[in-house]
């Protein structure tokens, strides 16, 4: 088993790092580079990379490597860096987590293999993925995307069963529930992650979550409802939070509409170069857009 107390510990605000690309497609490091600068700036404590929202599914495992290998050096270990692993083969996966762990990541992040029902197999495949690489392993519970539904009792046996496993990002909706339920059903081993665009970020933290795992393009904010909580000032940051929530059900929007209107957004704000969304993919109508820029105007927003 790994020795815990090597972990680089992951908690608070673990934003989920868009993937810039250049107008033409293709992977844009200057602008990586700038974006990473961005979080860190906001103050958030840790990154993630290849999830959802960083489009994992439409780069080249060439691209992966260049991915992983410029933001963990641009990074530098000023905040953990959990890399997005999940893959449809076990074999494939394991090859993900070991090429992170080498690039220097702190953790690996894996959803189940699409449609698998069996959950004696995709317990199997977690296994495998933690007998293949010793980084920490949040098992990213997505059934939206992968069609697999992770009841409480399946983590329970992965604490027992899967080494590395440490922590859960949780996407099922409704989240705050499914905090609870995996809380009691394993005891609190596990640290729990929200997701779902930070919808439920207050409530899940009421309810035991450690941090989020999300790509709301206006991360400060979702720091400031974190620390203040984290300090005893609950009313304060359930307050800010519900003060931002619009924009956050805004933005929280499923499909690849999401990950188009968080790129508009970042390049807005200067953090990116090109809102471009490698295809198959619907562009944002410039009604979404006029809507988004009207929002974040409401809110007072506009020269953050």
């Amino acid at each position: 088993m790994q020795d815990k107390s090597k972990d680089k510990p992951i908690h608070g605000i673990s934003v989920i790092s868009l993937t810039p690309f250049t107008d033409d497609g293709t992977v844009d490091t200057q602008s990586l580079r700038s974006l990473l600068d961005f979080y860190l700036a906001a103050g958030v404590h840790g990154v993630t990379l290849l999830g959802i929202m960083g489009e994992a599914n439409k780069v080249t495992e060439r691209e992966r490597r260049t991915i992983i290998d410029t933001a963990v050096k641009q990074v530098g270990g000023r905040v953990p860096v959990t890399v997005g692993c999940s893959a449809a083969g076990t074999h494939q996966a394991a090859e993900f987590a070991r090429e992170a762990e080498m690039a220097g990541a702190d953790a690996i992040m894996v959803a189940p293999p699409q449609n698998q029902r069996n959950l004696n197999l995709v317990l199997e495949h977690y296994r495998r993925i933690s007998e293949a690489c010793t980084l920490p392993l949040v098992i990213q519970d997505e059934p939206t995307t992968t069609g697999v539904m992770l009841p409480p009792d399946f983590f329970s046996r992965a604490v027992k069963e899967v080494p590395t496993a440490r922590y859960v990002k949780i996407e099922e909706s409704p989240t705050i529930m499914k905090v609870s339920r995996i809380r009691e059903a394993t005891e609190g081993k596990l640290g729990l992650f929200g997701g779902l665009g930070g919808m439920y970020f207050y409530e899940e933290l009421e309810r035991g979550a450690i941090g989020i795992m999300t790509g709301f393009a206006y991360p400060e904010i979702l720091v400031q409802v974190y620390e203040q909580f984290m300090s005893g000032m609950r009313a304060q940051a359930r307050r800010y939070f519900y003060q931002y929530l619009p924009l956050i059900r805004f933005e929280a929007q499923l499909g690849v509409t999401g990950v188009a209107i968080r790129k508009e957004t970042y390049k807005l704000r200067g953090a990116i170069a090109s809102s471009y969304v490698r295809p198959p993919a619907p562009a944002v109508d410039r009604q979404t857009l006029n809507e988004l820029a009207d929002l974040v105007q409401f809110l007072g927003l506009e020269n953050i």
